[in-house]
């Protein structure tokens, strides 16, 4: 008779049993070996490449909703080389043709894209709810269309009755200009297969989906997909593309991050829906400058380019108004002519109001606080108001000295010298500062009929002919150049 002796953990020992027991190792992996790393499931950020183990509704590192994606499952293969159909050449035999530039017709949009558009560019424009991209779009595609090439417009968030009414309105009507109303990529592409345009307008990237990937339209990875699908045929077809991107609260551009890293020119459409004027602006551009800035009228009839904007920015006064100041901005490269208007009121409330429109509120508070301490310009009890004229928005500190002049003659209720513009930056001891382009600001003033300029000491050559600049080196020095003692001086020699 054979006996079997027992543990303390209750197992039988000895014997056959114990023989074929299977090893620990054997039944599973050991728990955080390489195995179960290669088969544990994370979530990446789509937009840093964040990991974490578990699905967070924000992302820890960027802090942007959404953005987490499951990875992981089964182990990553090496991807093996394949070879090459077409053999890499030296820099110089690549043929240059493909990036050739044609013009859009829209003299504005081609200064802000270089030129005009390239063949397989991709561009991306964004810009607020009723700013006018869907109409500067149909307007591009009217004209692209009358020079002979065909262009394809999706729309997405609007019926083709809808957009055809506006085309109407506009005078957008061409027989090569095609229209479909779609939401599905794969119906795009086919659309695409089907007229081989030379321009294709998707009205927006955000409201088209693809049935492959999971998630509804306007998503992170809907916005991804269908831009890369979109990427794919444009640079294999040699198609241009121009995409309408919508912006999120903030001002940014909805979607992932990677959009705007995956096309070539990223173009941003500005501007108060109370005012007409609208600036179009390039983020990122592969094909030429991003200082250049395009201005357009938004009419009732559609949207205008505008070579000469200065004039919007400006009030037209018989005799000169105290709290008026006429200074130069750089928008990009080009120079434009605004007006500064600045009020000073007894104020009735216990903390005096200071509003601003079209004008840093931070800055303006600066320059105040400068005029008091270093000038000697009392404002305590009086509520300032400063604003802007055509609703331009001035954030170059090159304003700082028009709007103290205006904010000064206000109080004092005298008017600036007549046909003078004011260009500087003031510090906070009172200095005024020297700016970029003063040669430019200044030959923009002489053309629009200016003879007198306040400049920063320094920044006096270059002036035109016929215009007497008066070099200030600190913020008393102007006022007292600026700001006549009686009425005499008021008129032009």
């Amino acid at each position: 008779m054979t006996t079997s002796t027992r543990r303390p953990g209750g197992s039988a020992s000895g014997g056959a049993a114990e023989r074929a027991a299977p090893a620990p190792a054997a039944a599973a992996p050991a728990r955080g070996g390489k195995a179960g790393r290669a088969s544990r499931t994370g979530y990446r950020c789509a937009e840093c490449g964040w990991v974490t183990a578990r699905w967070l509704g924000r992302c820890g590192e960027c802090q942007q909703w959404g953005t987490l994606e499951e990875v992981g499952g089964a182990p990553v293969g090496v991807t093996a080389a394949r070879t090459v159909a077409v053999p890499a050449l030296p820099i110089a035999d690549v043929e240059a043709r493909a990036a050739q530039t044609w013009a859009t017709g829209v003299g504005e949009l081609d200064r802000v894209l270089g030129g005009g558009v390239v063949s397989g560019a991709v561009v991306l424009l964004a810009g607020e709810p009723g700013v006018g991209k869907s109409t500067l779009l149909l307007d591009v595609a009217s004209r692209a269309a009358a020079t002979g090439r065909t262009v394809l417009y999706i729309t997405g968030e609007e019926s083709a009755a809808q957009v055809r009414l506006r085309a109407e309105r506009i005078g957008a009507l061409d027989p090569r200009l095609l229209l479909a109303a779609e939401t599905d990529l794969a119906t795009v592409l086919g659309h695409v297969e089907a007229t081989s345009p030379d321009l294709l307008i998707v009205d927006s990237v955000q409201t088209v989906a693809s049935d492959s990937v999971d998630g509804t339209a306007g998503n992170v990875t809907q916005v991804r997909e269908v831009a890369a699908s979109l990427i794919r045929v444009a640079k294999g077809r040699g198609m241009a593309t121009l995409l309408v991107g919508h912006v999120t609260k903030d001002g940014s551009i909805a979607g992932p991050r990677v959009l705007e890293h995956l096309v070539d020119v990223v173009c941003q459409f500005e501007g108060d829906r109370h005012s007409r004027l609208r600036l179009l602006r390039a983020v990122k551009n592969r094909y030429g400058p991003t200082d250049e800035v395009g201005c357009f009228d938004l009419t009732e009839t559609g949207i205008v380019g505008m070579a000469d904007p200065s004039g919007l920015f400006l009030s037209r006064h018989e005799v000169p108004v105290p709290g008026t100041a006429v200074t130069v901005t750089l928008e990009g490269r080009r120079p434009l002519v605004a007006e500064v208007q600045a009020l000073v009121a007894r104020s009735a409330l216990a903390n005096p109001r200071r509003a601003t429109s079209g004008l840093e509120a931070s800055r303006v508070a600066m320059v105040l606080a400068v005029l008091e301490r270093r000038v000697g310009v009392s404002l305590a009890g009086l509520d300032t108001y400063a604003a802007t004229v055509g609703g331009v928005k001035l954030g170059e500190p090159s304003a700082d000295l028009a709007v103290a002049l205006a904010v000064a003659g206000s109080h004092v209720d005298r008017p600036l010298l007549a046909g003078l513009v004011v260009i500087g930056e003031v510090g906070l001891a009172g200095e005024v500062r020297k700016v970029t382009g003063v040669a430019r600001r200044l030959a923009e003033a002489s053309r629009l009929g200016f003879t007198r300029a306040i400049v920063p000491s320094g920044c006096e050559e270059g002036a035109p002919p016929g215009m007497k600049v008066l070099p200030v080196g600190d913020l008393r020095s102007a006022l007292t150049a600026g700001l006549p003692p009686d009425t005499r001086q008021m008129t032009d020699p």
